[in-house]
């Protein structure tokens, strides 16, 4: 009996046909004819004007950051339990991350925090939506509004998911996706940028193409092209764009196996919870999440590491999640943390991430309940 992973990529099966079409274009450094039908994909998706598809979320974000004109005094305020390019993609450009606490019921940046956070710094707000679980977007709206801030949403993890049925990425004025191999929809490392605001179109077009009207001279508007503002190589290559493409045409069935796995995990642990041996995900109403990924809390961080130990054992892979950024070396040196992250450091130290795949048996998804119960059932029968 075979180890079962934390992740394995989903292969659709048409992937090497597209790639070779877009071979046999003769173009593949990007912005061919899949980069076409992915960003079609994705403003049709998320109901947006314009989409990007860049080499990472990573590289997303960072054009967020330029278009957002942040940089040495200026303030953005990100949640600490979550991924570093969250961060890292604004403290590039001189600006400071502002970290603020998480909510225990989601994991999400608390909207609390947020609001004591707010200084007359403060430029943009960043939310990350945890395991494609939304954010309290009305409540970032109107602190955004309010104080006059951007919002930018983080949504690696959150395509496809909705709040109040309206899709994640389309709410702030600036969002990105991720599509690494541990994600939904996945062409081994890439990204877009989805622009809500029609004012940001043109410049994101430029930032893209290293700073420069290139795309411009491309479809005939200028003879020749030349630097206009800063920029980056933000293409993603139509090879990748191509690959994608093929996961795209899934996406639906993607996700809703993804979301059938999640949902056998979280009916399997229900008695878990209830004997107080664990806390299971919280989705709140009007939240249809992505799937993405399923998560236990642990009472501390000996139960959190006796269980990823138990698990190995039995040939599963679990993993635990962040350390909180405001605590990292890097986090104290280019960012400042108002108040300290209580819920956020006791998250680090309780979660446990369970393998969630595409392609998952039975007898895997069995093995990893069954492993899980195996830890814990010295402790449920003491409860009983």
């Amino acid at each position: 009996m075979g180890e079962v992973p934390f992740n394995r990529p989903r292969l659709i099966g048409t992937e090497h046909r597209y790639v070779d079409e877009a071979i046999a274009t003769g173009k593949i450094s990007g912005n061919g004819i899949f980069a076409a039908r992915c960003t079609a994909w994705l403003r049709a998706r998320v109901g947006a004007p314009a989409a990007f598809l860049t080499p990472s979320c990573t590289a997303a974000l960072e054009m967020a950051a330029i278009l957002a004109d942040l940089g040495p005094g200026d303030e953005v305020i990100v949640p600490t339990f979550t991924f570093v390019s969250t961060a890292n993609a604004f403290a590039a450009r001189g600006a400071t991350p502002v970290f603020v606490d998480a909510d225990a019921r989601t994991l999400n940046l608390d909207p609390a925090a947020v609001a004591r956070a707010i200084t007359p710094r403060t430029r943009a707000i960043v939310v990350m939506h945890y395991g494609g679980v939304a954010c309290e977007m009305d409540a970032i709206a109107a602190l955004a509004a309010r104080h006059r801030l951007l919002v930018i949403e983080d949504a690696a993890h959150a395509l496809p998911a909705a709040l109040n049925g309206r899709p994640l990425g389309s709410i702030g004025q600036l969002a990105t996706f991720s599509f690494h191999e541990t994600k939904n929809i996945q062409c081994g490392e890439g990204g877009a940028l989805v622009v809500n605001d029609p004012s940001f179109v043109a410049r994101a077009e430029v930032v893209q193409e290293k700073g420069t009207n290139r795309s411009a001279m491309f479809r005939g508007e200028t003879d020749r092209y030349t630097w206009l503002d800063l920029g980056s190589s933000y293409l993603l290559s139509e090879v990748s764009a191509a690959f994608l493409w093929a996961q795209m045409e899934e996406a639906d069935a993607t996700t809703a196996e993804r979301r059938r796995i999640w949902s056998l995990y979280h009916e399997a642990f229900v008695d878990l919870e209830q004997a107080g041996l664990v806390q299971r995900p919280s989705v709140p109403p009007g939240c249809e999440h992505s799937g993405h990924l399923y998560y236990l809390l642990l009472a501390d961080e000996h139960e959190r590491d006796g269980l990823i130990d138990a698990l190995a054992r039995a040939g599963v892979h679990a993993t635990s999640h962040y350390v909180p950024l405001g605590s990292s070396p890097a986090g104290r040196r280019y960012g400042r943390e108002p108040e300290p992250a209580h819920v956020a450091e006791a998250l680090s130290r309780r979660l446990v991430r369970l393998p969630l795949w595409v392609g998952m048996e039975s007898a895997d998804v069995g093995r990893v309940i069954e492993g899980v119960r195996d830890a814990l059932a010295a402790r449920l029968l003491h409860h009983a």
